[in-house]
């Protein structure tokens, strides 16, 4: 299938950001008239707007007026803008297609997406995944919610190559849209509390991560991680099944692909787990040693998932197990995810900007054995803090808290400290990023970790979790 269809089409495009301006790349390309729209003003919108200089583009900023809707024949969302909006809410009323990014690419592409969606872990693997095909030989495209939509760029692939893409449950929502699409090879690695601050409830959010598997058909193939709750249970039942909550429906379907998993608890038929030490891969009725939990350089149980989760998924998409042992052996990692910065003075400092959840602190602080110093902070979630803050007080030696979030996070941890009977860790409150460096600085003895793994959005401060993390990793290395 090809963009042609877009000739003369009036396309609205919701949202300036990286989805938005290959959106409206590829649109105006096939001829279609563009209208973009974003509540910002055009003096926070000068880098994306010379990034689309001398396209024909029409701007309409800082609102959203329903009379963008006429005369309109497609109404396209950046990831950063929820369906429940009035604008798209008054597009379905009035009968107009909603699309983004990821859903054009998967219907446009001339070859089978792989989209790989979960609450933790999406880029690494989606980057791992991408890394094993590659080193099989497959000419393989990247991209999605990992920062590099393909929209732009997908007349440019071919039948025979490779496309994996990054899902986010904002991307998913769209996927029920009429008519309904899901990927060929869908991984949902894991489920857990994630963006209640946008969508509703958890049950509304688990329904965007089950679109993945909605629409497929028998030919297609689901990848599930076998040991996490919900999704484990998907895999062993072969049903999605989601209890009603705010926002949602009740929600239950047979899953209509094959079903590969991964594990690091028990051996699977299909996919990828852990014996003894040793990575191993199955698929199409043979086994493979792919490497030792020693021989990879990602830090953290959690990643150990992460490569086996590759692994499955790799395998499914045509990897090798040579490509599968090369890529896994090789990968260092992806900025802003336990990323070392620099040591000072025998302390190493760590960037984990990516870590917008306490969950995911859990699992950094996880990943040392060092005496601990952690920078926590942003903008918090609505999520539960008390498992991260229990394990802070077990594991963390000195915890800089700022941003919005210093407080509640404070808080929580000496809620944690009075459970467990203990006065550490030693606590210093700072409001800006900034100053939570210059008192880690201070205070860092040799032989410590430092983390910035922050358990909360970046909002409050920056745009992005990887404009913080470039933010701290220039106030480190400034030191």
């Amino acid at each position: 299938m090809n963009g042609e269809g877009f000739a003369g089409q009036r396309v609205v495009i919701v949202g300036l950001a990286r989805q938005g301006i290959a959106l409206t790349r590829f649109f105006c390309a096939q001829g279609a008239q563009v209208v973009v729209t974003d509540l910002r003003p055009a003096s926070l919108l000068q880098e994306a707007a010379a990034s689309l200089e001398g396209l024909p583009v029409q701007y309409v900023l800082g609102e959203h007026p329903f009379t963008l809707l006429e005369r309109c024949d497609l109404l396209c969302l950046s990831g950063g803008v929820p369906p429940e909006t009035p604008l798209p809410q008054e597009a379905r009323r009035r009968g107009i297609p909603l699309s983004n990014d990821s859903l054009l690419t998967l219907r446009l592409a001339p070859t089978p997406m792989t989209g790989i969606t979960g609450s933790s872990g999406k880029t690494t693997t989606t980057t791992l995944v991408g890394e094993m095909l590659k080193a099989s030989g497959l000419k393989t495209w990247v991209g999605g919610n990992i920062g590099t939509p393909l929209l732009d760029r997908v007349l440019e692939i071919g039948p025979g190559d490779r496309m994996v893409l990054e899902l986010s449950s904002f991307q998913l929502q769209l996927f029920a849209e009429p008519p309904p699409a899901s990927p060929h090879l869908a991984a949902v690695l894991n489920i857990t509390p994630n963006h209640l601050d946008r969508h509703p409830s958890m049950a509304h959010y688990v329904a965007a991560k089950a679109n993945a598997l909605c629409f497929q058909s028998e030919s297609d193939m689901a990848v599930l991680g076998v040991d996490d709750a919900i999704t484990g249970r998907w895999w062993r039942e072969g049903v999605v099944d989601i209890e009603a909550g705010a926002g949602q429906p009740a929600l239950r379907f047979a899953i209509a692909g094959q079903r590969s998993g991964f594990s690091l608890q028990q051996e699977v038929p299909e996919g990828a787990f852990l014996r003894g030490d040793r990575l191993i891969w199955r698929g199409g009725g043979t086994e493979a040693d792919v490497c030792a939990v020693a021989d990879l350089k990602l830090l953290g149980t959690h990643n150990v998932a992460n490569t086996l989760a590759a692994c499955a998924i790799g395998g499914a998409a045509g990897a090798m197990p040579e490509g599968m042992r090369q890529a896994a052996t090789a990968f260092t990692g992806v900025p802003h995810r336990l990323e070392l910065v620099r040591d000072l003075r025998g302390a190493r400092w760590y960037n984990d900007s990516i870590a917008t959840t306490p969950e995911r602190v859990v699992a950094a602080l996880r990943s040392f054995d060092n005496p601990l110093v952690l920078l926590a902070g942003g903008r918090d979630k609505h999520l539960p803090w008390n498992e991260m803050a229990d394990l802070a007080v077990a594991r963390v030696r000195l915890l800089v808290v700022f941003g919005e979030a210093r407080d509640l996070i404070v808080k929580e941890v000496e809620a944690a400290r009075e459970r467990a009977a203990s006065t550490a860790p030693e606590i210093h409150v700072c409001r800006t990023l900034d100053e939570a460096v210059e008192t880690a600085a201070r205070l860092t003895r040799e032989g410590d970790v430092v983390l910035l793994s922050p358990g909360g959005t970046s909002f409050d401060a920056y745009r992005d979790f990887e404009q913080r993390g470039e933010h701290f990793c220039a106030l480190v290395r400034g030191l």
